[in-house]
């Protein structure tokens, strides 16, 4: 297996969300018909299926809604992170997003904790990732 993180895979849904994190910036998802927001990036509205979306940028601060330790790591990619936090993050705006809580203890997470969204640099793009506000 390889020791390198996996990049993401843009497809025409997702590609401009992912240049946004290239250059470190959160984007969601709002509907121009019904004013709704989403997370992650799709061709339709959940809230009403109009295909009038746009991308609008995130204050990138949010709370744990919840999290797991992860103490095994999937591959040896991810070994050195171990023990690492996987998280339910519920944005300022609305949508929810699965994060790595990163730049604390594992031990120290808690549910309602204030969190800010940092990037960590992937292949060609960068993932967002959550750490204490």
């Amino acid at each position: 297996m390889s020791d390198t993180k996996p990049a993401p895979h843009p497809n025409a849904d997702s590609e401009a969300f992912w240049a946004a994190c290239a250059q470190e910036r959160l984007t969601i998802q709002k509907c121009g018909s019904c004013g709704a927001v989403q997370h992650y990036p799709r061709s339709l509205c959940i809230a009403c299926g109009s295909h009038d979306l746009d991308l609008i940028d995130a204050s990138g601060r949010g709370e744990v809604f919840t999290f797991t330790i992860n103490h095994r790591a999937p591959s040896p990619a991810f070994a050195a992170d171990a023990p690492y936090v996987i998280a339910l993050i519920d944005l300022e705006e609305g949508p929810r997003m699965m994060m790595n809580v990163i730049g604390c203890e594992p031990a120290d997470v808690r549910i309602g904790m204030k969190v800010k969204v940092v990037f960590e640099p992937r292949g060609e793009t960068k993932l967002p990732q959550a750490t204490p506000a």
